[in-house]
């Protein structure tokens, strides 16, 4: 049986609630065609408007109520886990017994293992939360915040993204593979933790690039593919400009080049392409698919996206 690892993007699920619960039922069905064609699949997903709302109003409740704690970072990546997943097993679950198909769906709190000394935490660079407008941007950064502008859609409050050295709970995720069940798991690139001295886990203020998680669980669990799911069909040179050029395929050493032309948007398309570079670089063989959520199925039988090998 193919393994695969399909990665849903945090903006994709929606800015709310209410959004959210609409986003993920229609998101479940193209997961669930996956999973009738024999796959096995392993689902995870970003929280970049997800967590930025949750430590914002955590903050602002902390700030109006002296009797609240202030939430660090990492416990906010772990709340975003719980009810995000809570959402998507549920509605995947549904999705499957509507269709004949009895699977446990389990959702993962997940923390990744992150290097203390990473350079990412002197740079942060990672989006959550909302988009602002630059004069709403201006009062943030008053506030305190870090605030960067995230590829022409406007500015986003930004925290450490360090890059992921290893999945704490990928052997898990394996057992539930190995039971016939389908894990939800890394959400929002999962709990980023530094192991101190004595061997624990320690909680670190940053958000794990969601692509970059989902690339090492891919590698830790060896998987056949690593499916990274976003708002295009392909990955484009010259996105955006008379000579845009989608792209079927690209070989690793051509994904090196592009990068190095400036050819892809960071914060937008850049992390993706990177991320699906590490799993494919990680063991021969090894391939990625970029492409929308809607085309996964098409994307996987070779008729759209873009795939890096």
């Amino acid at each position: 049986m193919k393994r695969i690892v399909l990665a849903l993007g945090g903006n994709a699920l929606g800015d709310n609630l209410h959004e959210q619960m609409q986003a993920v039922k229609s998101a479940v069905k193209a997961i669930a065609d996956l999973i009738e064609d024999g796959l096995e699949v392993v689902i995870t997903h970003g929280n970049g408007p997800q967590v930025g709302m949750i430590n914002l109003a955590m903050e602002t409740a902390a700030n109006v109520d002296k009797s609240l704690f202030y939430i660090p970072m990492s416990v906010c990546v772990a709340m975003s886990q719980g009810y995000i997943g809570y959402d998507i097993q549920n509605a995947l679950r549904e999705e499957l017994l509507d269709r004949g198909v009895k699977k446990a769906v389990a959702t993962v709190i997940t923390q990744t293992l992150v290097d203390a000394g990473d350079p990412a935490f002197d740079d942060p660079s990672k989006p959550i939360g909302a988009f602002y407008s630059e004069d709403e941007a201006a009062e943030m950064i008053k506030r305190g915040y870090v605030m960067k502008e995230d590829a022409g859609r406007g500015w986003r409050r930004v925290v450490a993204s360090p890059k992921p050295i290893g999945i704490v709970e990928s052997e898990s995720v394996r057992a539930l593979l190995s039971a016939g069940q389908i894990p939800v798991t890394v959400g929002g690139g999962g709990i980023p933790v530094k192991e101190t001295e004595g061997r624990q886990l320690k909680g670190t203020s940053a958000v794990v690039d969601k692509d970059f998680a989902s690339a090492k669980l891919a590698e830790e669990l060896d998987a056949d593919m690593l499916v990274i799911l976003t708002a295009v069909e392909k990955v484009a040179l010259n996105y955006g400009k008379p000579e845009q050029e989608l792209l079927s395929e690209m070989s690793a050493e051509e994904a090196e080049r592009y990068i190095a032309e400036g050819h892809f948007a960071p914060g937008s398309m850049l992390p993706k392409v990177q991320a699906a570079l590490s799993f494919v670089k990680s063991s021969p063989g090894r391939k990625a698919l970029i492409t929308m959520l809607e085309k996964a199925r098409d994307g996987l039988a070779g008729k759209t996206g873009t795939v890096i090998k």
